[in-house]
């Protein structure tokens, strides 16, 4: 069985009133052929927004990477160029 790419997005309410609710339904956005490829999953806190100068929420991890404000667009390209296509 193929390892998949793991792709977390923070659900803590920081990330989530900062535009991690419409990440939730990232994959309505990822292409037919990618879809089974990627595991994604809700997580209650990345910790990433503990640095008050440092990037804002609402993060994502797809796999090692963190994506600091994270969009939909940001997203997908991240998992298309993970998964080795752009």
């Amino acid at each position: 069985m193929e390892k998949k790419l793991v792709v977390k997005i923070c659900t803590g309410t920081l990330c989530y009133v900062m535009g991690g609710a419409e990440l939730q339904v990232i994959d309505e956005y990822l292409p037919e052929d990618l879809l089974d490829k990627v595991d994604i999953k809700g997580a209650p806190c990345l910790e990433h927004c503990n640095n008050c100068d440092g990037p804002k929420a609402p993060f994502v991890e797809v796999g090692d990477k963190v994506i600091a404000e994270a969009s939909v667009t940001k997203v997908v390209d991240a998992i298309k160029e993970a998964l080795g296509g752009k």
